[in-house]
């Protein structure tokens, strides 16, 4: 075997392995090392440019986020129920541990929790949110959503002529459309909206939030809004119109038996009556007849009566079995926790945006005048 000495480090290499000797070699040189006592040293030398910038960065991240609006964050928490019987006993509890969710096994519906954020995403279900009315906790607006959102929502005071500029621009430049439009409550067609109409729908996706647990399907709605009063009201109707929505889903094949069977017992209802009225003046014009096709003819018309009541006794417990299945399929929901007006914004953050952005200075100040310390090994 042949072998290489390298004078450097005094070992010997095979030849195979000289050139990766020597590319480790030329990394460890290209390594760079900070002098911490040189950045420091460099900051102490450079401080006049902290005492410039720190309080222009001060006075420029207040401008910014004084302006911003408050806002408030409301929350509901609620736990559906099964579509389905627990077929697997202790095997769901065993598998939820783990992470694994089984109710989609379990469940034949189509609509089960884990889609429920997707249903805030469909325009259809956000716009029959718009005629919620709603009322701000000074009492001075009391209006539907969509006048709301539309009308009544403050903005940043410093980033308006911006924002005003832009949506100029953008109009400038695109299409007019003038087959569509909006504006009332209830008249809005999540098909074809206009842009106003588009805006505001997508502002209330983006106020409105739906998450579920995937272990539990515990479901929570978090709604965020400008007034107190205002986001706990939103949050407490969306929960009510996701209810309302889950009942219809569920329902909606036993409603439609019980129109059928409502509509078969109705039928037969009306064909019974006209059976007994025919019998009934057959009885009173025939009275004292004892001719044999009078008697036979007063039988026919009492068997017919008798099957009409036979069956519409049978439409009837059809009926009542009907209506007990759609008792049966409405689901129950459990309300983990309730809508209430928070106290407290949550947000924005502006102390700790002032600083983060004084710290975020510091940093780049620091990067920059101490560069040099950067050494090489």
């Amino acid at each position: 075997m042949k072998w290489q000495r390298i004078c450097k480090d005094g070992k010997r290499y095979r030849l195979m392995d000289v050139d990766k000797h020597k590319l480790m070699e030329e990394q460890n040189n290209n390594v760079k090392i900070v002098d911490i006592h040189k950045v420091w040293l460099a900051m102490k030398r450079n401080k006049k440019i902290y005492y410039k910038v720190l309080p222009i960065v001060f006075v420029l991240s207040c401008l910014w986020i004084l302006p911003q609006p408050r806002f408030y964050v409301a929350s509901v928490s609620l736990a559906p129920e099964s579509g389905g019987a627990d077929v697997s006993g202790g095997l769901s509890s065993i598998a939820s541990s783990f992470g694994i969710n089984m109710g989609s096994l379990e469940n034949s519906d189509a609509i089960y929790p884990l889609l429920y954020p997707e249903l805030f995403e469909s325009p259809e279900f956000i716009v029959g949110l718009l005629d919620i009315q709603v009322t701000t906790s000074d009492g001075e607006v009391k209006t539907d959503y969509y006048t709301y959102l539309k009308e009544h929502q403050k903005k940043n005071w410093l980033t308006k002529p911006f924002t005003d500029a832009i949506r100029w621009v953008k109009k400038q430049f695109a299409e007019k459309r003038t087959d569509v439009g909006g504006g009332a409550p209830g008249k809005i067609n999540p098909f074809r909206m206009s842009e106003e109409d588009h805006e505001v729908v997508s502002k209330i996706q983006d106020k409105i939030v739906c998450s579920v647990d995937k272990k539990t399907n515990v479901t929570t709605i978090t709604v965020q809004d400008q007034d107190a009063l205002v986001c706990a009201t939103i949050a407490d109707s969306v929960k009510q119109r996701l209810q309302n929505f889950i009942v219809k889903y569920r329902t909606s094949k036993a409603r439609l038996d019980l129109e059928y069977y409502q509509h078969l017992t109705d039928s037969a209802r009306i064909e019974y009556e006209k059976a007994v009225k025919a019998y009934s003046r057959y009885c009173d014009t025939h009275k004292n007849v004892i001719m044999q096709s009078f008697i036979s003819q007063r039988d026919e018309l009492e068997e017919s009566m008798q099957v009409k009541q036979n069956t519409y006794r049978g439409m009837n417990t059809q009926l009542e079995a009907m209506q007990a299945k759609v008792q049966e399929c409405t689901p129950a929901f459990t309300t983990l926790k309730s809508a209430s007006v928070p106290i407290k914004p949550d947000g924005p953050k502006r102390l700790i945006f002032v600083i983060a952005m004084q710290m975020l200075a510091i940093l780049i100040i620091s990067l920059y005048v101490s560069k040099d310390a950067l050494i090489h090994k």
